[in-house]
């Protein structure tokens, strides 16, 4: 056991009362969550679960993903002191000056906001569109519904390269419970003078985004950016719970941003799966809440969310006449503003209430929607769908007569309302399939080497390749193949006995009979039955005595399992031939492109086709790219979903940017060549991480024996009871493990809380 010798495991905190404590004694993230929360055992799911439940209904405002992640990741107390119970330093934290144009703060950010005088520390919790042609009624011009940050008007896009769009932040002013919020008075202060923060407590900001892929990231990607840049010290501070980095094994940017990723969508999973909470996009809200506000006969109660479900049912439906046609008619109306406009809303949209009522609001439409209509055609004709789930709350769009459109989602953001204002597109062309181009340099690819070759035995090493794979074979070493033919003769049966350590192998995997086919030209092993976790490029190395017929075939164990983009091994591979061809749409079974949706084409083009590094980096010119995809120039929607990819792909550094140059050939180079024009790449970097198992994870390691397999548990802080303190040996524990974290000088332990140290823990 790892952790302080002198001390009971017993901690202060919530573990009496049911809800775990992220710094009690079983951490509620792990190694697994970095994965994502498909990859997460029930156990722990169900341990994060009930604490993130516990914090949706202790929070005042509805509880977005991002928030909630902060809540387990950075230790927020659920007694009513929230992160101020926490030993976090605030000096990590951001510090945001508002000015003509705010930088980007995505909803998770916590913050000190530099007041003049008294420092605001807060959280933001809750984020919309706040577009100055947004009525104070809620109506909604309808080119603004559904359009890109940044855009100029109808049908017209944002013409700078940072586009700027209008944003309403909402701060919980309180997260960091009363020793960091400020007085009633204070707050009056500043509410008053709405420099920082309006009557409402609510902050308005024009956002100047850094590019038009950066104002189009989802939420999760956004926060990510945020924390692996603007919040890195906050990120990788050693008081949190346990490190991001103790949980994916290292620094490395593309190892953590992989392990934030999986974190946050591990947190998005067991949010969505409670049974007690409701989800609105990324906001969760308990289920008691959302009963209590129906209930409630006041402002924004029952009957003021009936009434708007009505006024947005009839909004477009037309007053009776007598003669002629009449005409379609759309209206766009937002949540937020319609709600202020409710009779005593005033005070209760104050704060985080604005958030809650927002959220509650959108559910209740959603729920009439789905409830009393035809995949949003109500019986009078109208149409009601969400038209935009981020401008001023939400957008809904009414439309009669509603028959005459296609169905579909009510609930999925169609942004109907901006792409009625673009040009009509020209007659759709003709779409082509994935071209499956072969290898430029394939017969360079994994040739191998000799290790050995003397009078006892033949010893050579190759890496798998995809072909053998799918053809059940593997080449021969020609001193072999020589050796063979001389001792016997023509093609023959040998035996080859398989081994690979650490993994269990099927008898009729650890020992063949294989057939060594010796043509004039090509020498092979064939027949051979691949066992499933094979992969190409793993090394595998084989040896034959001389005079024998029995082939020894074995994989070389790497010091801990590590993973190599979606590939997971503990053996040695080789990098080339694994950037190369362990790539989306080629497996045993088949090697194709076709059927692959952009992201995953986009992929398998630079792997494959891009100019490869001797560390299994592949770099692209990304003007080349559509035609590397599809043999030709395709069509223009094909392109178009080819350069969204892209962009997704670079916003979560699955690709990286770079620049090369072009020769008078038309051929790409990398570095840039000097007097060669430069041009973008795109590059394919295979993040290499340490794959640390969960003590809590029910899926053991391969190999591992029955219940008494080890678990690697990540240092991590835990809290101590009254009275009782760390011992030195912790105390130097820590400050090594703080070096390992980047901060040099080592810190010491905060009071009240011990370190455990890293270590293996038997289940």
């Amino acid at each position: 056991m790892g952790g302080d010798p002198h001390m009971s495991a017993t901690v202060v905190g919530l573990e009496g009362t049911g809800v775990p404590d992220p710094y009690g004694d079983q951490r509620l993230l792990t190694s697994a969550m970095t994965n994502g929360y498909e990859a997460v055992p029930d156990r722990e799911r169900d341990r994060l679960r009930r604490y993130l439940e516990a914090v949706v209904a202790a929070r005042q405002a509805p509880v977005h993903t991002t928030v909630a992640f902060n809540a387990v990741y950075f230790g927020y107390g659920l007694g009513g002191e929230g992160y101020g119970g926490s030993p976090l330093c605030l000096d990590d934290f951001p510090v945001i000056t508002f000015g003509e144009c705010a930088p980007v703060l995505p909803v998770g950010a916590m913050v000190c906001v530099a007041t003049g005088s008294d420092p605001l520390f807060a959280e933001i919790v809750y984020r919309e569109g706040a577009h100055p042609l947004v009525s104070t009624l809620g109506d909604v011009p309808a080119w603004v519904s559904g359009a890109p940050a940044g855009a100029e008007g109808p049908g017209t896009p944002a013409s700078e390269s940072a586009p700027r769009r209008r944003e309403l932040l909402v701060p919980d002013l309180h997260a960091f419970g009363p020793a960091l919020s400020l007085s009633p008075a204070q707050l009056h202060r500043l509410r008053t003078r709405r420099r920082w923060i309006n009557e409402d407590g609510h902050v308005l900001v024009d956002v100047c985004y850094p590019s038009v892929e950066a104002a189009g990231r989802g939420d999760l990607t956004a926060y990510a950016d945020y924390l692996l840049t603007t919040a890195r010290q906050q990120l990788l501070s050693p008081f949190v719970p346990v490190s991001l980095a103790a949980l994916v094994g290292g620094t490395h940017d593309g190892g953590l941003r992989a392990g934030l990723l999986g974190l946050l969508d591990t947190v998005r999973g067991v949010l969505e799966s409670s049974a007690t909470l409701r989800t609105w996009g990324h906001y969760a809200m308990t289920r008691d809440s959302l009963a209590d506000s129906w209930r409630n006969t006041g402002p924004l109660g029952g009957d003021d969310l009936r009434s708007l479900a009505a006024a947005v049912e009839h909004a477009a439906t037309p007053g009776r006449r007598r003669y002629g046609v009449i005409a379609p008619v759309t209206v766009f109306t937002a949540v937020g503003p319609r709600l202020r406009g409710l009779p005593g809303a005033t005070e209760l949209l104050r704060g985080v209430g604005y958030a809650a009522a927002v959220c509650r609001a959108n559910v209740a439409l959603a729920d009439v929607v789905q409830g009393e209509s035809d995949q949003g055609l109500f019986k009078n004709g109208a149409l009601v769908t969400l038209d935009d789930a981020f401008e001023g709350g939400g957008v809904w769009r009414s439309h009669h007569p509603g028959d005459a459109e296609a169905p579909g989602d009510p609930l999925t953001p169609a942004g109907r309302g901006w792409t009625s204002t673009l040009s009509a597109p020209p007659d759709p062309e003709a779409e082509l399939e994935p071209a499956d181009t072969p290898l430029t340099d394939d017969a360079s690819l994994g040739t191998g080497e000799l290790l050995r070759n003397d009078a006892g035995e033949i010893h050579w090493r190759a890496p798998l390749r995809l072909v053998h794979l799918r053809g059940g074979w593997f080449p021969l070493q020609p001193d072999m193949a020589r050796e063979l033919r001389r001792s016997r003769g023509s093609d023959s049966t040998l035996t080859l006995e398989l081994e690979h350590p650490g993994e269990v192998l099927s008898e009729r995997e650890a020992t063949q009979d294989v057939i060594a086919e010796l043509g004039v030209e090509s020498y092979r092993l064939t027949g051979i039955a691949w066992p499933q976790d094979f992969f190409p490029g793993l090394l595998i190395e084989l040896r034959c005595l001389r005079g024998s017929t029995v082939i020894h075939l074995t994989t070389t164990p790497l010091e801990g399992r590590v993973q190599i983009g979606d590939r997971e091994t503990g053996h040695c591979y080789d990098p080339l031939v694994l950037t190369r061809e362990d790539v989306p749409g080629s497996h045993r079974h088949g090697d194709t492109a076709v059927g692959l949706g952009p992201r995953r084409l986009v992929m398998r083009t630079v792997r494959r086709l891009g100019l490869l590094t001797l560390d299994g980096h592949a770099l692209m010119d990304r003007s080349a790219l559509p035609s590397a995809v599809y043999g030709r120039r395709p069509a223009r929607s094909q392109a178009a979903a080819l350069e969204s990819a892209v962009a997704e792909l670079l916003a979560e550094h699955l690709l990286e940017p770079a620049l090369g140059s072009r020769d008078a050939w038309g051929q790409p180079h990398f570095p840039a060549h000097d007097g060669e024009p430069t041009i973008p790449l795109i590059g394919y970097r295979p993040a290499l991480r340490r794959v640390v198992r969960p003590w809590g994870s029910t899926d053991p390691e391969p190999g591992d024996v029955g219940s008494l397999a080890a678990q690697l548990v990540s240092g991590h802080l835990r809290r101590l009871r009254p009275g009782c303190s760390p011992s030195d040996v912790q105390r130097t524990a820590f400050r090594e493990y703080c070096r390992s974290l980047g901060k040099a000088d080592g810190w010491e332990l905060p009071p009240g809380y011990t370190f455990v140290t890293e270590h293996m823990r038997g289940r």
